[in-house]
């Protein structure tokens, strides 16, 4: 998958149409579901269940190579620093939360990445998404132990995040820092919840894209509640104001700027990312659009950019600091 979000959203649809831990206060989920795993000690040998079946490794993984920006976000929280990783720049512009060195090995890219370069590295574990296709899943399985998670879970993405820590941990002997960095993610929800209710803004309506330029039109992804960020909002107990139509997987539907036509509610802010490294600020090519000018919104000046750098699905580190963005543009 490579870095720009236009080039994410077709890999990803195109990805869909071919083929844990729960909200604090839930029960752990079965060990036979995807994802879960037997509870390893800090050595010896490790099972786990993923999208694809069982992954057996003889110790908690060292040297682990990541193909997706998400999985590679985790594991750096985790004190983990992949040995390998899949556009190593396109990460470090996209996941300012948690940065790798720039001199980290990089095997390609997300959809592509180099059987070659990744057997070069001689990894104990490679992490991947169920994004990438199967035969180039199977391919990587020949040379070293392929973990595949799914890069988000419609269904419950907050309750998929923190499965993710915890089988990445599992998988790399690193369960202590998992509670941890779960338990800040709780305490960070807490806060913002209580900056919220501080300011008036309990309940507050919003609504949130990312969007690009492609022949002079704007199209536009709106995240739903069943988004990875969309599930952040949700638990802070704001008002999404685009409920549906997100795909399966990350939770997103696409829309262009004639359909934000259906949103009325005069308080809502409208949250959008962008990235001056990829493409730029694409509301600057709507300063002239009459639809978008008579946005109740625009017109109310609710339009808040957050800053760069918040991957739209990652973990607790990327959570975190879209909750302390999410925050501040609704109290400001």
């Amino acid at each position: 998958m490579a870095i720009t979000r236009r080039a994410f959203a077709a890999t990803t649809a195109a990805a869909l149409s071919a083929v844990l831990l729960a909200a604090c206060g839930t029960t752990e989920e079965p060990a036979e579901q995807a994802g879960a795993a037997s509870a390893p000690p800090s050595s010896g040998p490790v099972e786990l269940k993923d999208e694809r079946g069982t992954v057996k490794l003889d110790a908690p993984a060292k040297n682990v190579v990541s193909l997706e920006w998400g999985l590679t976000e985790n594991l750096v929280a985790l004190g983990v620093k992949p040995v390998g990783q899949a556009d190593v720049k396109g990460y470090n512009a996209w996941d300012k939360s948690a940065p790798i060195d720039a001199s980290t090995p990089d095997v390609g890219t997300r959809g592509e990445p180099s059987l070659d370069a990744i057997a070069s590295l001689k990894p104990d574990l490679v992490v991947a998404v169920k994004d990438l296709p199967e035969n180039v899943i199977a391919q990587i399985a020949k040379t070293a132990p392929v973990l595949t998670l799914r890069g988000s879970d419609g269904a419950d993405p907050i309750g998929y995040m923190r499965r993710t820590v915890t089988t990445l941990a599992q998988a790399t002997g690193t369960t202590a820092q998992a509670e941890k960095l779960l338990a800040d993610f709780d305490a960070k929800v807490a806060s913002g919840k209580d900056a919220l209710a501080k300011a008036g803004k309990t309940g507050a309506p919003f609504v949130m894209s990312d969007g690009w330029v492609e022949s002079g039109n704007v199209s536009l992804r709106m995240y739903t509640p069943t988004s990875f960020f969309g599930g952040i909002a949700k638990e802070l107990g704001l008002n999404n104001q685009w409920p549906d139509g997100g795909d399966k997987d990350y939770g997103l539907a696409q829309n262009d700027v004639e359909g934000l036509t259906k949103i009325k509610d005069a308080k809502t802010t409208y949250i959008y990312v962008a990235n001056d490294s990829d493409g730029g600020d694409f509301t600057d090519s709507l300063k002239n659009n009459a639809v978008w000018k008579q946005l109740p919104f625009v017109k109310n000046n609710n339009v808040k950019r957050i800053p760069d750098g918040i991957w739209m699905f990652g973990g607790p580190a990327s959570a975190n600091a879209y909750i302390d963005a999410l925050t501040a543009a609704l109290t400001a």
